[in-house]
């Protein structure tokens, strides 16, 4: 049995040459210069990723060091075994040991993504410049390629996260400390258990009309929820479709943070249907379908008031923050019940005159401002920057934009592996999932062995008992936290506790521009008044949330 091949190094005119499989990974001719001549070269910006595929024996990495700022790194992967031994024994000791350099072998997207967070922390670059110092990466050119886009895909996450932090941090904090009024006497996610039934999870987008004009076709969506051999679970946005034709879903899922959805509800006040709610979704749409509720939290960030909460035992069932209404609501059917998943009008596109369900309100909206000017087509719509034409699973030409884009690309990450988990075939883009025609999914959905209902009447029924002893208490000590605060920041307390009171209240600043996403805060006089101005607002919804509990049973 042949040995694997070894790298061959060779005197070149200035430092060395590697030959390696047949090719010359390094010059014969003054590899030194080459290399210190490239990194010289590169672009200098701040807060940048330098990438580095198979630095070899690290010609111009010294360089490269010397003329980027302090807020840049530099980071080396190996994906070959032998070249990883060689670089390591090769690449200067300085080099190696420098703070804002990393040589790793890790050749998978995600784990090396990590790897970079836990060297130098999240939300520490801006950009990632790749930099070739040796053609060693034509050896696995593609997964270098993979592991460059991966970088620049979790740097774009990261800053799109903390953007969306600046803009809706302090709603997601507020609507949280408001919707705590939601655990007094919170049913357990095994009283909404769908059992072995199918679950039809729907969406609000242009291919469920077809789907439910077959479904209604079929005679399975009459008779009432009871009656089905199914459970439908649906995103908010779906409420009005399915009342128009007379369908009342088993369980609404509620995720939006701010007001614009409270018409998704109109007609639906008191319809008894039962909501799986956000903690950070609005407060008001809570209740107002009447029915039983269901909380659920998805972490946006972290904040030690989070592991406050989760030490009191009052966080409810935590989802992962997948952003998406749609992809929350087949997580949650695929929690609450152990049959088959059937996925519609998760379509993450749309075409030129239509962007959401039949009665959807975004439709009835278009429909309401048609004029002999203006008709259904949204041509600002259709061909904003950014949006673009993809194919659909049947096929069709249909539009859809990045966001679209990477909501699709994360629902196949979540959910593509797990076989109960079916889709319609129809003008939405493919899921990563295996494709149902209507008639394979009504015969499905007609198989279904039953079970009970969520939220219905029966032994399965939550025992109302009042509020639970410990958030009361909760809420006293998070008030005490907050006026102790004040009181340094005012002058009144000395300020032994100033940085463990912040670091505790970190609600407080967790959405400032400066901090979002981060989890790190500066102390400079600055900060501190903003922090100051926070404290009031937040001490008046304490009290709200406190004033608006149950008194407890007996």
């Amino acid at each position: 049995m042949s040995s694997p091949p070894r790298p061959v190094i060779t005197p070149a005119r200035r430092g060395y040459s590697v030959e390696y499989r047949g090719k010359t990974l390094l010059s014969r001719i003054d590899p030194v210069g080459r290399g210190e001549r490239a990194a010289a070269e590169v672009p200098r910006e701040g807060r940048t990723l330098y990438f580095c595929p198979s630095p070899l024996l690290g010609y111009g990495l010294a360089v490269l060091l010397a003329g980027t700022g302090e807020d840049s790194a530099v980071l080396c992967v190996e994906t070959d075994g032998e070249l990883l031994s060689l670089s390591l024994m090769s690449i200067e000791r300085e080099v190696l040991d420098h703070p804002r350099f990393a040589l790793t072998g890790i050749g998978e997207g995600a784990p090396l993504c990590a790897f970079v967070r836990d060297r130098w922390g999240k939300r520490s670059f801006r950009r990632v410049v790749e930099l070739g110092l040796s053609a060693g990466r034509q050896l696995d050119e593609g997964r270098y390629k993979e592991l460059a886009a991966a970088l620049r895909r979790e740097i774009a996450v990261e800053w799109g996260n903390a953007m969306t932090l600046v803009k809706l941090g302090r709603s997601f904090i507020r609507n949280a400390v408001r919707n705590l009024v939601l655990l007094q006497g919170v049913p357990d996610f095994k009283d909404f258990s769908l059992g072995k039934a199918p679950a039809l999870v729907l969406g609000a987008g242009p291919s469920l009309d077809g789907f439910l004009d077959a479904l209604e076709k079929s005679g399975l969506a009459g008779g009432g929820a009871a009656a089905r051999p199914f459970r439908i679970i649906c995103v908010d946005t779906c409420i009005p479709v399915l009342l128009e034709r007379g369908i009342i879903p088993d369980l609404a899922v509620i995720l939006e943070s701010q007001h614009w959805n409270l018409r998704d509800f109109i007609g639906a006040r008191d319809s008894r249907i039962a909501a799986a709610v956000d903690l950070s979704a609005y407060p008001a749409t809570a209740g107002v379908l009447g029915g039983k509720v269901l909380p659920f939290f998805t972490p946006w960030t972290t904040l030690r008031l989070f592991d406050r909460l989760k030490g009191a035992s009052l966080l409810p069932e935590i989802l992962p923050p997948l952003g998406s209404v749609g992809l929350s609501a087949v997580e949650l059917a695929r929690r609450l019940g152990g049959g088959a998943v059937v996925c519609s009008g998760i379509d993450f596109s749309f075409t030129l005159d239509r962007g959401h369900a039949r009665s959807s309100p975004a439709h009835l909206a278009g429909l309401a401002g048609q004029n002999r000017l203006k008709g259904l087509m949204d041509p600002a719509a259709a061909f904003r920057e950014g949006v673009f034409t993809a194919v659909s699973k049947a096929g069709l030409p249909v539009r859809s934009n990045p966001a679209m884009r990477n909501y699709r690309s994360l629902f196949e990450q979540e959910f593509s592996a797990d076989p109960r988990i079916r889709d319609l075939n129809g003008t939405g883009l493919p899921l990563g999932l295996k494709t149902l025609s209507t008639g394979e999914a009504l015969e499905l959905l007609a198989a279904g062995t039953g079970g009970a209902r969520p939220g219905a009447e029966g032994p399965g029924k939550p025992e109302e008992t009042g509020i639970r002893e410990e958030l009361p208490a909760f809420i006293k000590n998070e008030l005490a936290m907050l006026e102790e605060l004040r009181d340094i920041l005012t002058g009144s307390r000395p300020p032994e506790k100033l940085d463990a009171l912040l670091d505790g209240a970190d609600y407080l600043w967790a959405h400032f521009p400066d901090c979002a996403g981060s989890g790190k805060r500066p102390g400079d006089r600055g900060f501190l008044k903003r922090v100051r101005v926070e404290i009031d607002p937040f001490i008046r919804l304490w009290h709200l949330t406190l004033g608006e509990l149950r008194p407890p049973v007996g």
